[in-house]
């Protein structure tokens, strides 16, 4: 990985981004969404050529226990089930960007090249991935990113 190209300003995915929608179409046209139609994440690119990803449904299910390793069986899969986080180097070329994957929620990514095609539109990105598995099915993933603007706090100035 040429990580010289990383840093340089040329580089537009490096960043914040906040997930505006996610939503995956199957062989047959029809669109799912995975997370639910109102799913939040962030997507970050770092210049120094990392890429930090979480999604996540809205209105999680809570654990009864304020613990993150105290849930019960049911609990824990519904936590699971609810998001997708991952992390890694990154590749970033003109039409495409692979993610690197070291780590992730679903185990079975971790060592794997996430491949997904890059259009802009306008200030939005749009992320896709064709031929992926999700609930079973083969589907184009489609996910939709604006850069994210932290909100301003009156107990924090940005």
């Amino acid at each position: 990985m040429d990580k010289v190209s990383l840093t340089v300003p040329s580089n537009p995915l490096v960043g914040t981004w906040s997930m505006l929608d996610w939503y995956n179409v199957d062989t047959d046209g029809q669109k799912h969404y995975p997370l639910g139609r109102n799913a939040t994440g962030y997507i970050s690119y770092s210049s120094d050529g990392f890429v930090f990803v979480h999604l996540m449904a809205a209105d999680r299910q809570l654990y009864v226990e304020n613990d993150p390793f105290g849930g019960a069986a049911t609990e824990d899969s519904m936590a699971m089930k609810s998001q997708i986080t991952y992390a890694g180097p990154y590749a970033y070329t003109k039409d495409q960007v692979t993610h690197h994957v070291t780590h992730a929620s679903c185990p079975n990514w971790v060592g794997t090249d996430q491949i997904r095609d890059i259009t802009f539109d306008g200030d939005r990105l749009i992320l896709s991935a064709g031929d992926a598995t999700f609930q079973g099915k083969s589907v184009t993933a489609y996910v939709i990113w604006e850069r994210a603007v932290q909100p301003a706090s009156p107990d924090k100035p940005i």
